[in-house]
Formats: structure tokens, sequence, C-alpha cells
């Protein structure tokens, strides 16, 4: 009963490689170690290279940018020249500093072969929010205090549930009615919250926000996205109806945390849209789960609700996730002259109804 599960194992592991460690990786017949390249200090990466068969795995997403074949579906293995450094890694793994060291190939990818490590390394770096770039070895043996786990954990971890841990009144500005709770997921990823403003009637549909952290809108009023403002005027609307949910998710810049999104904002600046950066960076146009908002609905008594989105896909999420949608709440606000582009973007690039 003391020992690890699958999603415990996933959670040491995706800290240890934030702290620059690398982490041991059975897949099929062998034996890997994987580092995050971000994280990646001398040491270890010169340990590392005194290995065999070191390869450098990206998504898709990133090996198009750099014009690397892609043999493996959502990935690709980039052999690692003999002459590397680890400047030469890292530069092969973060867009943000591509102009300025912009000749990095040639690459030679890897074909054939078990890449069951390779898939959970990017897995675990986009767990850590880091980077989704892992530098994988073959191993005969794991390193003394070094984590081990199966690639086939990643499959195998049941989806993340939310349990409630705390709660208390907040009277706020828009309602003297306030109510926060605190929901904690069992992989011990970040806590989410809800803020629910006055007594809903449990068997009606309650009018509901969905709304993902946006440090620099949510909080320092940044004019790139309309984030802040679709919070306020959520929290007010609800106020002036006496009665909803907001739903606070700590899924940062699309769930691929505030550094990165900082990384997309740098790209930005170099003339891409919000969704071409994500797709330099590595990632998916959108890495966010919205079950997780479901979860949390449920939990707290509701199985229908109002939404407040523009956004089509929270429709969807609620919906196979069990929770109706009887309406939908557009919610137009935030348009300002830094932002009109990112929100044309979101409309033609991710269906937005705006």
């Amino acid at each position: 009963m003391l020992a690890l599960t699958a999603a415990e194992r996933l959670a040491r592991a995706a800290h240890d490689l934030r702290l620059g460690l690398p982490v041991g990786v059975q897949a099929g017949d062998g034996l890997w170690l994987v580092a995050a390249v971000e994280t990646l200090g001398v040491k270890r990466w010169k340990a590392l290279l005194g290995l065999e068969a070191s390869v450098l795995a990206l998504t898709s997403w990133r090996a198009k940018t750099l014009h690397i074949p892609v043999y493996d579906g959502d990935l690709t293995r980039v052999e690692v020249p003999k002459s590397a450094d680890l400047r030469w890694l890292k530069a092969v793994a973060d867009p943000s500093i591509d102009l300025s060291i912009p000749l990095k190939g040639p690459f030679k990818a890897a074909r054939g072969g078990e890449t069951g490590a390779h898939r959970a390394a990017i897995s675990l770096c986009k767990k850590a929010h880091l980077l989704p770039a892992a530098l994988v070895v073959v191993a005969t043996a794991l390193p003394e205090g070094l984590l081990l786990l199966d690639a086939d954990d990643i499959t195998a971890a049941s989806a993340t549930r939310l349990r409630e841990v705390s709660s208390a009144r907040v009277p706020l500005e828009v309602s003297k009615l306030g109510r926060v709770h605190v929901f904690r997921p069992d992989d011990g990823g970040e806590e989410h919250y809800a803020i629910e403003i006055g007594h809903a009637d449990r068997s009606q549909p309650v009018l509901a926000r969905l709304h993902s952290a946006c440090f620099t809108g949510d909080l320092i009023g940044s004019l790139k996205c309309d984030c802040g403002p679709q919070l306020r005027a959520a929290l007010a609307q609800i106020g002036n109806e006496g009665a909803g949910v907001l739903l606070y998710m700590n899924q940062e810049g699309r769930g691929i945390g505030l550094a990165n999104k900082m990384r997309a904002y740098s790209l930005q600046d170099q003339g891409f849209d919000t969704v071409e950066a994500n797709h330099r960076l590595g990632f998916e146009d959108d890495e966010r789960n919205f079950e997780l908002g479901a979860q949390m609905l449920k939990a707290l008594g509701f199985n229908a609700v109002r939404l407040m989105t523009n956004n089509p896909a929270k429709i969807a999420k609620m919906q196979s996730s069990g929770v109706a949608v009887a309406e939908r709440v557009a919610l137009k606000v935030g348009e300002n002259p830094h932002n009109v582009d990112y929100l044309a973007v979101k409309a033609k690039k991710s269906g937005h109804l705006l």
C-alpha cells in the first residue's frame, strides 16, 4: 500500500525534470535516461553524453519549424552530433532564440525502433511546464538515486481527479455573498478555485464562467489579451444576477505555463500569431484540460450551466463530461488596439465566437 501509484511516479518525475535531474524510463525491453533540455546543466549533460545513442526528442510541431523530417507521428528523434555542446542542444529546443542562433543544422532524424521512452519524455516535459524537448540516451543500468518509471505509466495513470479541500465566505466587490472553494488534484498539480456567489438553485442551470488563469491579463492589466476584462465582466454579471459560479483554473497560457507563455509573447513580437507561436514552441494550439471544470461543477452539485464563453471547445467538453450547457452566454469585452489581431486569430484558427 506504500508503493507509488503511476500518477505519483509521473508527478515525481515531472518535478525531477524541473530540478534538472534525469529520470529512468523503461520502454519495451530497453532502459533510457531522459532529461529536460531546458533545465539540463553542464555536468549532467557531459555525464549523459558519455552514454550511447543520444537523441533529442522533439514534438512534430517543433520539428516542422526546423525542417526536420518527422518519422514518428507526433514526435521526431534528432541524433545529437559528436560536436554538439549544451548551447546547441538548448538552441534547437528553444525557438525564442532562433533569430540569435539561426544556424543549427543539418539534422539527422532517427528512424525505426522503440519510441515509448521519447514519447514519455515529451509528456513529462509538458506536465512540468517545460519546453517539450528532451535528451534521451540508452542506459544499461539506472544510476543510484534516480527515479525509474515505465513508459506505460503515462497511459496507465488514471485521469486527474479533484477534491475540495477547503472553502470559506469571502465578501466580494460584486457581491457580499461570495464563497471560495479550493480544489486539489490527486496528481500533485496546481490547485483550482471555484468562486460561488449567492445561493444558486442546484436544480436549475447555473450561470457559470470557466476562466483560465492569466497572470498578465488578470493581475497586471496586460492589453495583449481580453482575459482581465472577461474575468471582471463575468464576476459583475454573476453579481448582478445574484447567483452563479466562476471557476478559476490554474492553466496559464492555454496550459503551457507562464514561462512558455512569455516565450510565445517573444515569438509574437517577431511576427508570429498566437497559434503559430505555440506550435514553434512545440505545443498544441491549446493544452488545457477543461474536464477539470466539469468535475468542480458536479462536486458543487451543478449538472447544468448557462456558460459564459466564446469558446465552443468549452461547451463541447462540458457536455461530454456530463454537464449540460443549457445556454451559451456571450462574453465580448476587452478589445483594444493591442489585442485586435490576437482576437482575430482566436476567431479564425480556434473557432471562438467573436
